[in-house]
């Protein structure tokens, strides 16, 4: 079970690599040849050494060179050095392919894994999307992503030519003395063994750095989106003071996990110049008292050792990376393997009109049967019909027209558009057939008619203009310089809050639905403003279903019905007239606000 898991993932981030394999299989290519050149240049320079300069006439390579080049010779030195310059240069090219090659690879692997991460989060429901906070899905698509981006350029580079070199550069030694080459042999476990120590301490230290980066992160976004929050209640010393602490915890764990690995390179060195010292005296020893090896191979092996050891340590330390990377793998499969609340059919059902049933509803935010929000909601909605729906805050108001759209899914019963269960349509016919505009208002960086077209790309600007009568919006667009083209900036920010909700309603009016769904979205609007937009709805769009949700009893009062719910279920359904007769909670409602209203007159 778990080898098929770990297949499993192996396949899947293989599948990131889509449209990028060419770039991903030339990178170890091109490093194979590079390391293949590289080890090939010491090789050479103690042909140099010993057959140029020390006219040894048992020197390497002396095999496999033409006779015409003498020992001694100043032909032979420039013969050897052409081709080392050629050897280096072949290496530095391949080297640069390489390193375009993989970044072309690790680039295009990123946006693919990107891409998936936001189709997924796309296809998220409401109760998936809460199961995440934002700026963990911000994080997780960014930071998280980096990081794999960058193992994953290291594997296809570093863990290719690392071992690589140790292999070439291990045979080119023992080819030229085997008795010495024992030496970095000996050297090799004492650095594996560091490396394995700081490894295991290390990881454990680089997940805190990466929990506390989550955090700092979190207190930015945070910051940045409530800035007018924290400018309202002048806590700006506040906000500092939190962010310098998260700032302090993240500089305190990145030294931790740094200091740690600050030893790898001394470890490194000294095993390097350890195995080059006693290399130094074992060879000068054979090379003084018994001549039977050159100078140019004793430099050469020196060299290969380097190669070696330094080889090692780059593979550690890709252990290392990887350990680091596995919390980002983890975090990203968290997102990736979320199991959809809400999946569509590919049926090209169409919701041809406004009816809408319910039939023994009941929902809970927790899946929890003892812990409902909404209990046993039956309902019929005739399609033209106006609802208004009053009820205290927090009594499942906005979760029953929610799940009108499949925002949520019951958790029995069911929910019935046109006479079908809303299980049977795509979510794509079902949430065409439904605008809904919600509590909080959203609008994009852009202008406001690339903003009244989410409703309807294709839209006309005739029939823009024409969405935005109805909401009431037409006179304030007009007042801007730029007219419909005005720049809304992020979030909306150049509108006022009864502007943008005149906005928002009409993009969804724009959608031309069968259901309109207004979720307590005239609050910032004045009374003579909201009793426009409903008459404009009335004579407009007869034909299409409206639910308002409303605080003021007197956005509603001329509904052809209203729903009162209480405590997670409807306790009545009529006209004002008689709700105001046999309904006590709406009365006590409608009289609170009437006496606050007649305060305020006075």
């Amino acid at each position: 079970m778990e080898k098929a898991k770990k297949y499993s993932g192996l396949k899947r981030y293989a599948g990131f690599v889509k449209g990028y394999w060419l770039p991903t299989l030339l990178t170890p290519f091109f490093m194979i040849f590079e390391v293949a050149l590289e080890v090939v240049i010491p090789l050479l320079m103690a042909a140099i050494v010993d057959g140029g300069l020390y006219g040894r006439e048992d020197f390497l390579l002396r095999g496999i060179l033409p006779a015409s080049l003498e020992t001694g010779s100043t032909r032979l030195i420039f013969t050897l050095g052409g081709l080392m310059v050629v050897a280096a240069l072949l290496s530095l090219a391949c080297g640069m392919m390489g390193a375009r090659t993989g970044a072309v690879a690790a680039m295009g692997f990123s946006k693919n894994l990107r891409r998936s991460i936001f189709d997924k989060i796309q296809s998220f429901s409401f109760a998936n999307t809460d199961r995440f906070s934002t700026s963990s899905l911000i994080v997780r698509t960014t930071t998280d992503v980096t990081m794999i981006q960058n193992i994953f350029m290291q594997l296809i580079r570093i863990f290719v030519r690392a071992p690589m070199m140790m292999i070439f550069a291990s045979i080119m030694a023992f080819n030229i003395n085997s008795e010495l080459s024992w030496i970095f042999v000996i050297a090799i476990p004492f650095l594996a063994a560091a490396m394995i120590v700081l490894v295991s301490l290390g990881h454990p230290r680089f997940t805190a750095m990466l929990k506390r980066t989550d955090a700092m992160n979190t207190s930015v976004q945070e910051n940045l989106i409530a800035m007018r929050v924290v400018k309202a209640f002048v806590r700006e010393d506040y906000e500092k003071k939190k962010f310098h602490a998260s700032v302090e915890d993240l500089k305190k764990a990145q030294i931790k996990a740094q200091k740690l690995f600050s030893f790898a390179g001394p470890i490194q060195m000294l095993i390097m110049w350890t195995c080059t010292i006693v290399l130094l005296a074992l060879g000068g020893m054979r090379i003084i008292r018994f001549k039977a090896f050159g100078p140019g191979e004793l430099t050469s092996l020196m060299t290969y050792t380097t190669q070696i050891i330094s080889s090692l340590a780059m593979v550690s330390f890709l252990i290392v990376s990887l350990s680091m990377a596995k919390a980002s793998v983890g975090r990203i499969n968290e997102v990736l393997d979320e199991e959809l609340d809400i999946v569509g059919t590919d049926s090209d059902l169409k919701v041809e009109n406004g009816d809408i049933e319910f039939r023994n509803v009941c929902f809970s935010y927790v899946g929890d049967p003892e812990n409902l929000t909404l209990r046993d909601v039956n309902l019929k909605i005739r399609s033209g019909e106006t609802i208004g729906i009053v009820g205290g805050t927090g009594e499942g108001k906005s979760t029953l027209v929610q799940l009108i759209p499949r925002f949520y899914d019951a958790l029995s019963g069911e929910v019935l558009i046109s006479g079908h269960n809303i299980r049977d349509y795509s979510l794509y016919e079902l949430r065409e057939g439904v605008s809904m505009v919600l509590q909080k208002n959203m609008l994009f960086s852009g202008s406001i008619k690339e903003n009244l077209r989410w409703g309807n790309p294709n839209a006309t600007d005739e029939e823009i203009a024409e969405a935005c009568r109805m909401a009431c919006a037409e006179d304030f667009i007009l007042g801007f310089k730029d007219g419909y083209d005005t720049d809304l900036g992020q979030g909306g920010c150049n509108v006022s809050g009864g502007q943008k909700q005149r906005l928002c309603i009409a993009r969804a009016l724009l959608k031309k639905p069968k259901i309109l769904i207004l979720d307590d979205s005239t609050s910032a609007v004045d009374t003579a403003t909201d009793e426009k937009i409903r008459t404009a709805f009335r004579e407009y769009i007869p034909g299409t279903t409206k639910l308002i949700i409303a605080q003021r009893i007197a956005s509603i009062m001329d509904s052809d019905r209203i729903i009162v719910i209480d405590e997670g279920r409807i306790v009545d359904v009529g006209t004002h007239a008689e709700l105001m007769e046999r309904c006590e909670i709406y009365r006590e409602v409608y009289y609170s606000q009437m006496e606050n209203s007649e305060r305020g007159d006075m």
